[in-house]
């Protein structure tokens, strides 16, 4: 007999089944019911798991990060300057190969969508995209300090990155068969660098004047 699957197993097959339902038909038509129907089990089942359907996404994004992150990690092995772990960043989100996913980036696409209809998916989705700036922002400016740059212009460059990698997850999803294969990583990485090759030099600290005698 099989074993019996645990509670956080089975919230993880109901999370992995919200993944290509989402991706298919957005958020407003992934019922509970077509959520049960991908993962095999009664639409009983869910509920006994997740109080709604707000949960499951909110869980799902948090797989989709931790994913992410963990094709990060793999691609740092061989990082050995804080530019590597920029352009490791950079193709674990937007590189395809060994551990791309379509569906991931068509279901982030229909979350971002639902984002500007829906108040309770906006809200995870700012979580999501603020969590990713401030590690972009982050590696960005250790960048910029490696190179004796300015590291000011870190929040702004950061944003420009996040734009255009999610633009690139939109243009996946809408016209994957119209964009040139592989664009989007190598895009993002000549931006970045460009951009920190171009970002004014570190200004010197002032000294601190040296207290005038007292007269």
């Amino acid at each position: 007999m099989p074993p019996r699957p645990t509670t956080d197993s089975r919230r993880a097959q109901i999370v992995a089944a919200l993944l290509p339902v989402l991706a298919r038909n957005g958020y407003g038509k992934a019922t509970i019911v077509e959520i049960a129907r991908q993962a095999g089990l009664a639409p009983g089942l869910i509920h006994y798991h997740f109080a709604n359907k707000r949960e499951i996404l909110v869980s799902l994004v948090r797989s989709m990060v931790e994913y992410a992150n963990t094709r990060f990690e793999q691609a740092t092995a061989a990082a050995h300057t804080p530019l590597d772990r920029l352009r490791a960043h950079l193709d674990s989100r937007l590189a395809l190969g060994d551990g791309a996913n379509a569906d991931m980036a068509a279901a982030w696409v229909m979350i971002g969508a639902e984002a500007v209809r829906e108040p309770e998916v906006r809200t995870v989705y700012q979580e999501a995209i603020a969590a990713e700036l401030q590690a972009l922002t982050q590696l960005i400016a250790d960048a910029l300090r490696d190179a004796g740059r300015d590291e000011s212009v870190a929040p702004r460059l950061a944003g420009a990155l996040l734009a255009l990698m999610e633009g690139a997850f939109q243009l996946a999803s809408a016209a994957g068969d119209v964009m040139p294969v592989g664009y989007a990583a190598e895009a993002a990485w000549n931006h970045a660098r460009l951009g920190i090759a171009a970002a004014p030099g570190r200004k010197p600290a002032r000294r601190a004047r040296a207290a005038a005698p007292a007269g």
